[in-house]
């Protein structure tokens, strides 16, 4: 009962730390990130989740292999965007997505330390502890429950594109911690991140 109730607090403070990320102006975005994402690492914390782990290559090379795939779906779905415009969504949804990282006031030593807090905070948090927790039950299905309520705080954003772009990240990185653990779904997010905000973004 204990581990439930701590488990729903921190639940509850994530969702918070995520809404005012969602809506601070856009100048605090990256210092929201950084609140919202210790909280999940905190939380993660408490949970017993985190700890040291040895070093393996298995669980890397995963990661890295679902970040190149990933990078390719999102890839072929901003030219489908960008030449049908499905449900009204133009390119300008994604710009204004990018523009919260990988802005020109923003660093490149600053954008690639919000990514690191990013794939840490979410990996932690929504993998290693609230999929964690429902995998006994769901197996493999953990992933796409855990994917469908981090899209679910992002409808807060307005911004049907995030919506869908987080369900389709997560539902990937949910399959590649259920197979591979949590190094390999940092792996993959850290990965992504660094090559889609700032390597080669899709625009």
């Amino acid at each position: 009962m204990a581990g439930r109730r701590r488990l729903a607090v921190s639940l509850a403070i994530v969702i918070a730390s995520m809404l005012l990320l969602f809506t601070v102006p856009q100048s605090y975005f990256v210092l929201a990130t950084f609140v919202s994402t210790s909280c999940m690492i905190a939380a993660a914390y408490a949970d017993g989740a985190l700890g040291p782990r040895r070093p393996k290559l298995s669980p890397v090379l995963l990661g890295l292999a679902t970040a190149a795939s990933l990078y390719g779906i999102f890839y072929g779905g901003a030219w489908f965007v960008s030449s049908f415009h499905p449900f009204g969504i133009t390119s300008a949804s994604e710009t204004s997505i990018y523009s919260l990282i990988s802005s020109p006031a923003n660093p490149v030593y600053l954008q690639v330390t919000v990514l690191l807090f990013d794939s840490a905070g979410f990996e932690s948090f929504f993998r290693g502890v609230l999929q964690k927790r429902l995998r006994p039950r769901l197996g493999v299905m953990a992933a796409p429950a855990v994917a469908l309520l981090d899209a679910a705080i992002h409808i807060v954003t307005l911004n049907p594109l995030w919506v869908g772009a987080t369900f389709i990240t997560d539902l990937v990185w949910g399959v590649t911690y259920h197979y591979g653990g949590t190094r390999s779904s940092f792996t993959s997010h850290l990965v992504w991140d660094v090559a889609i905000f700032i390597v080669r973004p899709i625009r």
